[in-house]
């Protein structure tokens, strides 16, 4: 796509206009910004949670297939999900592998931190080494990865600064967070497959705009009025309320909070889009975390993981009725949103939409997003 248009987009909002309806309609576009969008940046791609020391997960990140394993020592790595000798994809499912990695073809083994460690008959029958393959040089292909927030993330073109460096003004923020476990279960996971291009999830969830007409029931209690934008142009945007309710039981019990809390999250809460495809959100009781998985122009795997502040509260089986409650309440919350993404995918295709008009007093999250994507996608290729 010529840079020219997108510069309407790189305008302050009242005067800017959204990305061009080919950033989501066009395989061409989605090719491009998949390198530099995605690749050049810190994406996520799993939860550390679904991996157990000595366990494999592959993991297809918009056709470059990975894999994600934790080490006996707990250690998360990533990486290229491809045997170096002839090619072939490793781990087809997730699975216990022990300590090592086997190839189904000709079970070259790589150590789970990518070493490879054994080459059988390499060098003819009952000969497991050759002169000329030399194991020091053929480890598994790793991907730079960072774990934040039990968020799995990877800068595939390792052009990115350090993470620590990259998320910086998100960790500032919630710096009363930080370092604080967080507990996730199986029984707090789901996911929608959505018929929408990944930045529409973005979009709409980076702004309370939408909220009297499309969550009713969490309007009637945090209203439009009690939100407010938050906006960190060139890393995340997303709105906060002032009214945050926990959920109690008619007994009285309810999720403990996290530790050391500043009276700020006493009844508030904050939901930030981190660029490009996270979705987090923080209460004093519990947090959550959404992965956009794009899987075409116009398709994406919402994947949304819950957790709370104790092992106990995450896993115990006498908050499994609190968990489940909250799980659903916040599924049915994310539902309300899918014919949103959806009505705007479909209304994509109409050729004389221009980007459309932003709100300059409700639509700056929104426009704060566009605005970082058209200026990855004027950056040359990284491998130009």
């Amino acid at each position: 796509m010529p840079n020219s248009e997108l510069q309407s987009v790189l305008q302050p909002v009242a005067s800017a206009k959204g990305l061009p309806n080919a950033h989501y309609t066009c395989d061409q576009t989605f090719a491009e910004e998949r390198q530099k969008v995605l690749f050049d940046n810190w994406a996520g791609i799993g939860f550390a949670q679904d991996l157990a020391p000595g366990e494999a997960m592959p993991i297809d990140f918009v056709g470059l297939p990975l894999v994600a394993v934790r080490t006996r020592e707990g250690t998360i790595k990533v990486f290229q999900n491809t045997c170096r000798h002839r090619g072939m994809v490793l781990v087809e499912e997730k699975k216990a592998v022990g300590g090592v990695i086997r190839c189904p073809y000709h079970s070259w083994c790589y150590a789970l931190t990518g070493e490879l460690v054994a080459t059988p008959h390499v060098g003819g029958p009952g000969h497991n080494t050759h002169a000329e393959i030399r194991r020091e040089e053929l480890g598994l292909n790793e991907v730079r990865s960072h774990v934040w927030r039990d968020v799995i993330f990877v800068n595939v073109n390792a052009q990115a600064p350090e993470f620590e460096d990259y998320a910086a003004d998100a960790i500032a923020r919630w710096q009363e967070y930080e370092g604080q476990p967080v507990y996730g279960a199986q029984d707090s996971q789901f996911k929608f497959d959505v018929a929408c291009n990944w930045k529409l999830a973005v979009e709409n969830y980076c702004e309370s705009y939408h909220l009297p007409w499309i969550h009713p029931g969490l309007n009637s209690y945090s209203r439009l009025e009690d939100h407010y934008n938050i906006e960190a142009p060139g890393a995340f945007s997303g709105q906060g309320t002032m009214v945050y309710r926990p959920m109690i039981t008619e007994s009285g019990q309810r999720f403990p909070d996290f530790i050391g809390l500043s009276d700020k999250w006493d009844a508030g809460a904050e939901y930030l889009s981190i660029y490009p495809n996270v979705l987090l959100g923080v209460h004093r009781d519990h947090a959550f975390a959404i992965l956009l998985e794009p899987k075409a122009k116009d398709q994406t795997v919402e994947h949304i993981a819950l957790y709370y502040a104790s092992e106990e509260a995450a896993t115990g089986p006498e908050w499994s009725d609190m968990r489940s409650a909250n799980t659903e309440m916040w599924r049915e919350v994310f539902k309300e949103d899918i014919f949103v993404v959806e009505g705007m995918q479909k209304g994509r295709r109409a050729h004389m939409f221009d980007g459309g008009k932003f709100s300059p007093a409700m639509d700056g999250p929104t426009h704060c997003f566009h605005h970082w994507v058209a200026s990855q996608m004027i950056r040359p290729l990284a491998a130009e």
